[in-house]
């Protein structure tokens, strides 16, 4: 076969818009980092020097006990002599809506994820290929090529591939900043939207993550409440994305968009306009299943969906593993409980040894990663360019992938995500002592060269005391103007960036 040709060769005449054009987004950081883990990556005895992977939020932290209820419940898979009885219904075609049992135990997790607070209609549930999928077909839902939807930043790096690559929907961004711990407010929605009507776009909604991904805080209920209200004002979508409701460790609980559409009078809300996509990549820690779920209040999305699953419809065989699994209510109760356990004391572990190196912090109550601030480490303040080149200095010498908050689309540089749960502690603990390392090294190097220009200045001043001595009868003009040639006080630069 021959060589591959580049798009704007013989290929990229021949090939559609859309597979050549560069709004898939993989070209960013984000998936650079991914690109450099996998040409080198960590292994604690295989490749000790490789580099740790912390650009990917998984959850692996309860794998075993879903290994354990695994092994103990054979009947569950149809590839095992217990459960092969009922391979050859399984094998066969099963049409789009999904087995029975698996979309009754889906909403029954959904449900319990969110504190059994709400509740969900198996009815209303699509599947999809993971939460990439399900945000697609929602967007294909709700909007034409050109329209736009509202996204507050920072935000999913793989947003851009996932809403808008295929569909030729718009992203206009909601900036949120550090000066209020980049929370969101309907002030900051409200004025986003009324920029792009001036601007002559065609806004089809609202979405967010919640809770946040990358930032790891929960909007409260009150806020929930008010973007309700304000989608509902301007006949305008709100999706929610809710992958890590199930993912809280800490604070106060989780408000899911549909206890605010079960509080709210039905004046302030029009429930058609209301769509939540879940997943059990983050809240299970199965990404390689591909479970995606659309959920939505509104008859004519939950048909058009349903249509367009056929194109990333769930394997029956996972459905069926997952249905037996999720129905198991005793097990559901102690993942749960013991998944949010696990998730804290990791965070808590994580984010006090990169206090011991002096990097803060957003403070964040749920999630797989922290938002960490490197600000105090950029070569210069506020530059974009300087955020990237520390994030090559830890991609290459500190061998950790971290995404750089530029991905995220971050108005402020030097915002870094880091995934803490995709790896074992023993990895956990190889990560922090290289920022550890990596930090005071170069710390000591600032020191050593403050130091340096303290012994400057002292030896110039030694130097200008003898000078005076010996030349008292100078003119006091001529001292003060010696002075002020004197060499000053050089300012070291960021350590990190130094070496």
């Amino acid at each position: 076969m021959g060589s591959l040709i580049k798009s704007g060769g013989v290929s990229g005449a021949i090939l559609s818009r859309i597979a050549t054009n560069d709004q898939h987004g993989e070209n960013s950081e984000y998936f650079d980092g991914w690109k450099a883990y996998d040409k080198d990556p960590f292994h604690l005895s295989r490749n000790p020097h490789g580099i740790i992977q912390m650009g990917l939020a998984e959850n692996q932290l309860c794998l075993d006990l879903i290994k354990d209820w695994i092994k103990e419940n054979p009947k569950a898979s149809v590839c095992t002599p217990e459960g092969v009885y009922q391979f050859s219904d399984i094998a066969n075609f099963q049409d789009y809506h999904g087995l029975k049992e698996f979309r009754q135990a889906i909403a029954n997790f959904m449900g319990k994820a969110r504190g059994g607070r709400v509740t969900f209609d198996p009815e209303r549930i699509v599947m999809s290929g993971g939460a990439t999928g399900a945000n697609e077909t929602i967007m294909f839902c709700l909007a034409d090529p050109g329209d736009v939807f509202l996204v507050p930043s920072p935000y999913y790096a793989a947003f851009d591939r996932d809403l808008r690559w295929r569909t030729g929907v718009e992203i206009v961004p909601v900036h949120c900043s550090s000066s209020n711990n980049f929370k969101l407010t309907v002030e900051a929605v409200e004025w986003a939207y009324k920029k792009a009507v001036q601007s002559n776009k065609n806004v089809k909604g609202l979405l967010f993550t919640n809770p946040s991904n990358p930032l790891g805080t929960i909007l409260d209920k009150d806020t929930l409440k008010n973007l309700v209200r304000f989608v509902t004002r301007n006949n305008i979508h709100l999706v929610v994305d809710e992958i890590y409701a199930a993912t809280v460790f800490a604070g106060e609980n989780f408000a899911s968009v549909a206890e605010v559409v079960k509080d709210l009078d039905s004046s302030e809300v029009n429930v058609d306009l209301i769509h939540i996509v879940y997943s059990l990549s983050k809240d299970m820690g199965l990404p390689g299943f591909r479970v995606g779920i659309v959920y939505s209040y509104n008859d004519s999305v939950v048909s058009c969906a349903r249509k367009m699953s056929s194109f990333g419809l769930v394997s029956s065989q996972t459905q069926f593993m997952l249905a037996s699994m999720l129905s198991d209510d005793s097990f559901v109760d102690n993942f749960l409980m013991e998944s949010s356990k696990r998730l804290g004391i990791r965070h808590g572990v994580f984010t006090l040894g990169l206090k011991k190196a002096d990097i803060n912090c957003l403070i964040s109550t749920a999630g797989l990663f922290v938002w960490m601030d490197l600000r105090h480490l950029l070569r210069v303040r506020n530059s974009f360019e300087s955020e990237i080149e520390l994030w090559h200095i830890i991609i290459d010498k500190v061998k950790l992938n971290v995404s750089p908050g530029s991905s995220f689309q971050c108005t402020e540089p030097g915002w870094f995500r880091v995934c803490f749960a995709n790896m074992d502690d023993d990895t956990l603990h190889v990560a922090l002592r290289r920022i550890q390392d990596f930090v005071s090294k170069n710390s000591n190097k600032t020191a050593e060269k403050a130091s340096d220009n303290d012994k400057l200045i002292q030896n110039n001043n030694a130097k200008k005391q003898k000078w005076k001595q010996s030349n008292l009868r100078l003119s006091f003009r001529r001292l003060y103007e010696d002075g002020l040639s004197s060499p000053g006080i050089m300012s070291p630069h960021s350590p990190l960036l130094r070496t």
